[in-house]
């Protein structure tokens, strides 16, 4: 008799562990698209060059993030955004991605990006 309820529920078991798994790999690149956005921003708002900004963001965001900066008056805007695979092999992707706005310093220049 307890085998043939553990053999019902054992994958369903498996599949709420292969959710939570995917929860927590999502949520963490999340997580990483907010630090790298803020990231660029604080170094746009700083006057660096668009090649430092997407350079710090990228090494900061997910593996293949992408880093959009766009700068607007005298403030500017960088977007990460990156494709996960939550699951590995399966095919399943998602996109996560987050954007920070940062006021211009004074003394940086508006053309970044």
């Amino acid at each position: 008799m307890v085998t043939a309820e553990t053999a019902v529920v054992l994958p369903v078991l498996l599949l709420v562990l292969a959710g939570a798994v995917a929860a927590v790999v999502l949520v963490c690149a999340q997580l990483r698209c907010v630090d790298a956005a803020r990231e660029g921003a604080r170094a746009a708002a700083r006057g660096e060059p668009a090649s430092v900004v997407v350079d710090l963001a990228g090494r900061a965001g997910p593996h293949g993030a992408v880093v959009r900066t766009a700068p607007a008056g005298d403030r500017v805007t960088v977007t990460v955004s990156a494709r996960v695979q939550p699951l590995g092999p399966v095919p399943l992707a998602l996109t996560v991605s987050a954007s920070a706005t940062a006021l211009l310093e004074d003394g940086a220049e508006e053309g970044t990006g």
